[in-house]
C-alpha cells in the first residue's frame, strides 16, 4: 500500500517522543511489511491543512493520523468525504476511537498492527452534517467541557485535573432542559439534564465509547432533570463503566434522531469539541462509508476436540 502519515507533534504523547526515532520506526516496520510510507511531523495549528490535502489525493491507498482524540475525528471526516481510507495512532489523553477499533493504545505497539492490518467498512455519524465518530452531547457533559476550558492545562495530568474541577462544578450546577425529539415517525417532548447521541451503542462494561463500528445504528441516550446526587450517581457509573447500566439514563438505538430545542441556550459537544448549541439538530447514521485501516482479527486457538469432532462429522447426542 502506499501511506501518507500526518502526525501532531502537538497531540499529547507525541509533545514527550523522540519525534525523528519514532519516524525512522515507523519507516521501518512499514517498510518490511511492503508498504510505502511517507511520514509527515506537523504542528498543531497546521494539521487540519495537512490533513485536508492528503485525505484529497488520488494517488494513495490510505491515509494515518497520528494525535489525539479532536486531530482522530478531524481526519475521519476529511476521510469519510473523499472515501480515504483512515489509519489510527492514538496519542490523546482517552483515544475514544482508537478503543473502538480495538487498536493499542501504545504508540510504539500500534505500529505493527497497522502495518499488517486490514481496512473495513465502518460506520460515522453526522450531525447536520457534520461528521462524528464518537458522540453528539447536550446538557451535562457540554457544561462540563465548558467549565474546563476555563482552566489552562499543558499536560495529560494537567487536563485530568482541570476535568476533575469541571466535574465537580457540573454536579454542584446541573443543567435542565427541554428537548423535542423525533425517530421513527414518533415525536415526543421531553425533559433532561442530558442527551447523547452516539456512533452505535456504547459498550457495556467500557467507558463511554461504542464496542462496535460495524453496528449500522446511533446509540440513543437521556438523563432525566437531576440534582447534584444525582449527577454524582451518574458520573460514579462512567467512570465504572456503568454507563448504559445506569438506572439513570434512558437508551435506545436508531437510524435517525431529529432534536428540537426550544430555548435555544448554552453549548453541544461533538467529538469533545464546544459548539454553539443549534435549535434544530439532525443526527443520521452512515453504515459502512468510513474506510478504516485496522488489526486483523485474533486467530482463534482450535480446540484439542477439533480433529475428533471432523471425524465423527456429528456431535454426540443423548438419547431422549
Amino acid at each position: 500500500m502506499k501511506i501518507k502519515a500526518i502526525l501532531n507533534r502537538g497531540g499529547g504523547t507525541f509533545r514527550t517522543t523522540d519525534m525523528d526515532r519514532y519516524r525512522a520506526e515507523m519507516e521501518r516496520i512499514f517498510g518490511e511489511a511492503g508498504h510505502e510510507i511517507d511520514i509527515a511531523v506537523v504542528a498543531g495549528d497546521e494539521i487540519e491543512a495537512a490533513l485536508a490535502r492528503t485525505s484529497a489525493r488520488d494517488d494513495l491507498d490510505a491515509m494515518i493520523a497520528g494525535g489525539g482524540d479532536g486531530t482522530i475525528s478531524g481526519a475521519a471526516a476529511l476521510a469519510w468525504r473523499n472515501g480515504m481510507p483512515l489509519g489510527v495512532i492514538p496519542a490523546g489523553t482517552m483515544n475514544l476511537f482508537a478503543r473502538t477499533l480495538k487498536l493499542p493504545l501504545d504508540i510504539w505497539r500500534v505500529l505493527d498492527v497497522l502495518a499488517d492490518g486490514q481496512v473495513i467498512s465502518g460506520d460515522i455519524a453526522s450531525a447536520n452534517g457534520r461528521a462524528f465518530v464518537h458522540q453528539y452531547s447536550a446538557g451535562l457533559h457540554a457544561r462540563m467541557v465548558r467549565y474546563r476550558e476555563r482552566f489552562s492545562f499543558a499536560s495529560r495530568l494537567g487536563k485530568i485535573s482541570a476535568s476533575t474541577r469541571a466535574a465537580i462544578g457540573v454536579i454542584l450546577n446541573p443543567p435542565e432542559f427541554s428537548v423535542q425529539v423525533t425517530m421513527a415517525g414518533r415525536t415526543e417532548k421531553r425533559r433532561v439534564s442530558a442527551i447523547s447521541v452516539s456512533n452505535n451503542h456504547f459498550g457495556h462494561d467500557t467507558l463511554m465509547y461504542a464496542d462496535d463500528i460495524t453496528g449500522g445504528h446511533l446509540g440513543f441516550y437521556t438523563a432525566p432533570p437531576l440534582k447534584s446526587l444525582g449527577v454524582a450517581k451518574l458520573a460514579f457509573d462512567v467512570l465504572r463503566g456503568k454507563f448504559r447500566e445506569s438506572p439513570l439514563i434512558s437508551g435506545t438505538d436508531a437510524v435517525a434522531v431529529d432534536l428540537h430545542f426550544p430555548r435555544v441556550k448554552g453549548n453541544c459537544v461533538i467529538d469533545g469539541e464546544l459548539l454553539k448549541l443549534e435549535r434544530d439538530v439532525a443526527l443520521r447514521i452512515h453504515p459502512g462509508e468510513l474506510k478504516l485501516l485496522v488489526g486483523k482479527p485474533a486467530l482463534e486457538e482450535p480446540s484439542p476436540l477439533t480433529p475428533l469432532l471432523e471425524t465423527i462429522g456429528t456431535p454426540f447426542r443423548r438419547n431422549s
